[in-house]
Formats: C-alpha cells, sequence, structure tokens
C-alpha cells in the first residue's frame, strides 16, 4: 500500500483499512460470520467496554438506528447478546456470547499476527513508533478556524443562488 498524500488522515484511514480487512479475511478463513465495516466497529467498541447502544452511536458519529440495526444483525447471527443494564433496568446493553467470545479471541490472534506481518513489511521500529504515537494522548480535538464561524458556507450558498 503506497499513499502519496500530503494529508495524514489518508494513510491513517488506509492502514486501517488494511487491518480492518486483512482482518475479516483472516476470521472467514477460520469459519467465523463475515462481519461488514459497520459490524466491525461496533465489535471494537463493545472490546473497549462501550456496550450501550446509544454510546456506541455517539462514538461512531451514527444514528441510535443504524447502530440498532448493526446490533441485531450481530445477535441474529449469534456473536452478540441484549441483556439488562445491571445500573439501569430500562437499558439494554450488548455483551458477546459463547461464540462472540471465542470468535473475539480468534481476532486477538489474528491482530498479533498482522502485527508481526506489518513489522516484517515496514519494520519492527517502524510499527513501534506507530504504537507509541497512537498510545500519546492526543487530547481534546481541535476546532480550526477558518474566519467567522459559519461565515464560509453561508457565503458559498449565497454565491452559488445567484447564478
Amino acid at each position: 500500500m503506497i499513499l502519496n498524500s500530503d494529508y495524514l488522515i489518508v494513510p491513517l484511514l488506509a492502514g486501517f483499512e488494511w487491518f480492518d480487512e486483512s482482518l475479516q479475511m483472516s476470521l472467514r478463513e477460520a469459519g467465523w460470520p463475515h462481519l461488514t465495516r459497520p459490524e466491525s466497529m461496533v465489535m471494537m467498541h463493545v472490546q473497549l467496554n462501550i456496550v450501550r447502544p446509544a454510546d456506541i452511536a455517539r462514538s461512531l458519529r451514527l444514528t441510535r438506528q443504524a447502530v440498532h440495526s448493526t446490533i441485531n444483525s450481530l445477535v441474529e447471527r449469534g456473536v452478540f447478546e441484549l441483556v439488562d443494564d445491571p445500573t439501569d433496568g430500562r437499558i439494554r446493553i450488548v455483551q458477546l456470547t459463547a461464540m462472540g467470545r471465542a470468535m473475539r479471541q480468534d481476532a486477538q490472534k489474528i491482530v498479533d499476527q498482522l502485527s508481526g506481518e506489518l513489522g516484517r513489511r515496514i519494520g519492527p521500529k517502524q510499527v513501534k513508533a506507530l504504537r507509541e504515537a497512537f498510545a500519546s494522548d492526543w487530547g481534546a480535538p481541535y476546532l480550526c478556524s477558518l474566519g467567522e464561524p459559519g461565515q464560509r458556507g453561508a457565503d458559498f450558498l449565497k454565491d452559488a443562488n445567484k447564478d
């Protein structure tokens, strides 16, 4: 994967996609169900103990309906189950089933292998540098200013409607 872009976000996304696609291909090879990218993202959040559907939706910046649909697909395939939240009985949380836990264990083994493969491809020092950079505290999201808030879009729309 060689990406020539001055925008850091492009190789970040490409690296994520390499890991996720390699993981999904390897899981399918092992006989586990195919996961879509949104299903994979929800699965990662559950691994991070973000288990309330509303919290997953907020983190992924998706609608709650989209996240519920994704979760329900994984429930139907036996990867997740929905159980009452022990701290608030009105809320249901996502929990891995026995099948989901076994799939997660295989996924962890695969990710370890992928990390080793990445080290062979780009060098162990580069992988270490990536780990260190991503483990650093980046702080809160940063708001960049392009002038008066909302003005750039308003000016564009005003000019576009003149034609």
